[in-house]
């Protein structure tokens, strides 16, 4: 999940792990069926994905064309199952070890991209705060091809 944020932050035990200005938010799920191909696919994805606004008003601009950062932050609860119950399964989401990899991969990939890219910590209880900037928000299913 994408949120275009004019500033976000995340805070681990009361301290501040990462913060940006201008850019992405990412919420990243990664699910047991997800490889290499969807983290090669998100990163292509993410990099050029135009939801800045141009200057006649239009979103037509690239994350790169708008120098933005990106807050990458692990969110294994975005692959909940809520068709049974009230209490959610998350059946579907990854093994931590294969998540925190992917994930970890989609990372890099970013920074070697050239992006700015802060992050929280895998697995870690985070508090994440965010200015949403439209509000923009969207879901990327790299399934959805």
């Amino acid at each position: 999940m994408i949120q275009r944020v004019s500033k976000a932050n995340v805070v681990i035990d009361k301290e501040e792990n990462g913060a940006i200005e201008r850019g992405f938010l990412l919420l990243v799920g990664v699910e047991e069926e997800d490889t290499k191909e969807d983290v090669d696919y998100l990163t292509r994805k993410i990099s050029n994905l135009r939801i800045f606004e141009d200057e006649a008003g239009k979103m037509n601009l690239s994350l790169r064309e708008v120098k933005g950062e990106i807050l990458s932050i692990s969110q294994f609860t975005l692959h909940a199952d809520t068709k049974k119950g009230n209490r959610p399964s998350f059946i579907k989401a990854a093994k931590p070890h294969k998540a925190e990899q992917l994930y970890e991969d989609l990372n890099q990939n970013l920074r070697n991209e050239g992006f700015k890219v802060e992050n929280g910590i895998f697995g870690a209880d985070m508090a994440v705060s965010l200015i949403n900037d439209g509000p923009v928000t969207i879901l990327i299913d790299s399934k959805n091809r």
